[in-house]
C-alpha cells in the first residue's frame, strides 16, 4: 500500500493540476483615457479654474433662487421702503453701510428705498440671461457659417468670408447704441440679445472656419469621403465633434465680454430700462451717490467684477486643459 499524501503534498498536487490563475488586474492593459477625461483631470489641478467655477456656480444659483431668497428676506426688487431713508438728508439711507439692517441685508437705494439685495439677485438674472442667450445665438450662427465656409470652400467660402469682413468692419458699439436708441416699445432684453448676437458672431465664425480648413484634410475625413459618406453626415459626425473643445472655450471666454457689453449699454441708458433691475442700471444710478453712499456703488460693481473674473479664469483654464501644448499646463 502506498502511504497517504501529506497535506502539503496534496495541496501542491492540486495546484499543479488546476488551471493557471487569472492574471492580476494590474497586468491587464488599461484603456486610454478620453481627451475630455484628461482635460477634466488637468482642470481639477488648477486652483484658478476651481475658483472661477465656484464663482460662476454661486451667481447662477443666486439668479435661479432669486424668488426664494427674496421671499425669505421679505423684500422684492420693486418694493420701496420710505422708512429706511432719511428725507431730511436728500433721501440717503438711514444707518451705516448704506442702510444695512435685519430688514435690508445689503442696504437700500437712496431716494426710493428699494432693497439692494433683491435688485442684485434679479439683476444677476438679467445679466446672465442676456449673456448666455447671446452666446448661444453667436455660437449657432458663427459655427454654422464657419463650418460651411471651411468645409466647402470655393464660392461659398468667398461669399461667407466677405460677409464676415463686412460685419466686422462695422463699429459695433455705435450701431448697438443707435439701434437700441431708436427702438421704443419692444422687449429690451430680447432686443439686447438679438443686437449683441448679430454683431458678435463673425469672430467665432473665423476661428471655426480656420479649424475646419485644417480638419477637412485629416485621414479620417478623407476616408469617410472616399467611402461615399454624405457631406452632411461628415460635418455632423467627423468635423463638429472635433470642434467641440474650441467652441466651449470660445463661449466661456466670450460670456464675460457679453456681460460687460450689456452692463455698458444699460449704463448708457439704451439697455434694460427701469423698473427691470440690472447691474449696469444700478451702477449708473449710483454715480450721483458714490461719495455719500459708497456701498450703493460698490455692491453692483463687485458683482459685475466677480462674474467677469469667474468666467475669465474658467475660460483660460479650459483653453489650457483642452490644448496643453499651446497652453501653460
Amino acid at each position: 500500500m502506498t502511504a497517504p499524501l501529506s497535506p502539503a503534498e496534496a495541496g501542491g498536487a492540486g495546484a499543479a493540476a488546476s488551471p493557471a490563475a487569472p492574471a492580476s488586474t494590474a497586468d491587464r492593459p488599461q484603456q486610454p483615457a478620453s481627451p475630455w477625461r484628461l482635460a477634466w483631470h488637468r482642470l481639477r489641478r488648477q486652483k484658478a479654474a476651481l475658483t472661477g467655477l465656484g464663482i460662476i456656480v454661486f451667481f447662477v444659483l443666486a439668479a435661479l433662487l432669486a424668488p426664494v431668497l427674496t421671499a425669505i428676506s421679505g423684500k422684492g426688487p420693486a418694493d420701496t421702503d420710505k422708512k429706511a431713508i432719511n428725507s431730511y438728508l436728500g433721501g440717503l439711507p438711514k444707518g451705516s453701510f448704506g442702510g444695512m439692517s435685519p430688514e435690508h441685508w445689503l442696504g437700500v437705494e437712496p431716494m426710493l428705498g428699494r432693497d439692494i439685495f433683491a435688485r442684485l439677485l434679479y439683476g444677476a438674472q438679467i445679466s446672465l440671461l442676456v449673456a448666455f442667450a447671446s452666446a448661444i445665438m453667436i455660437t449657432l450662427i458663427g459655427v454654422t457659417l464657419g463650418v460651411l465656409a471651411g468645409y466647402f470652400g470655393g464660392r461659398i467660402d468667398a461669399a461667407i468670408s466677405r460677409f464676415m469682413d463686412v460685419m466686422m468692419s462695422f463699429p459695433s458699439l455705435i450701431f448697438m447704441i443707435a439701434l437700441l436708441s431708436v427702438a421704443r416699445d419692444v422687449n429690451r432684453v430680447l432686443l439686447l440679445i438679438v443686437v449683441m448676437g448679430v454683431f458678435s458672431w463673425p469672430y467665432i465664425a473665423r476661428v471655426i472656419r480656420a479649424q475646419t480648413l485644417s480638419l477637412k484634410h485629416r485621414e479620417y475625413v478623407e476616408a469617410a469621403r472616399a467611402s461615399g459618406t454624405r457631406s452632411s453626415r461628415i460635418l455632423l459626425t467627423e468635423i463638429l465633434p472635433n470642434l467641440s473643445g474650441t467652441i466651449i472655450v470660445y463661449i466661456t471666454l466670450a460670456i464675460p465680454g457679453l456681460i460687460g457689453t450689456e452692463a455698458a449699454l444699460t449704463f448708457l441708458g439704451v439697455g434694460v430700462r427701469p423698473p427691470t433691475p440690472s447691474w449696469g442700471q444700478m451702477i449708473a444710478d449710483s454715480v450721483l451717490y458714490y461719495k455719500v453712499d459708497p456701498m450703493f456703488f460698490i455692491l453692483p460693481s463687485a458683482c459685475l467684477f466677480l462674474v467677469v473674473l469667474g468666467f475669465t479664469l474658467l475660460g483660460d483654464a479650459l483653453r489650457d486643459a483642452l490644448d496643453p501644448k499651446g497652453g501653460r499646463s
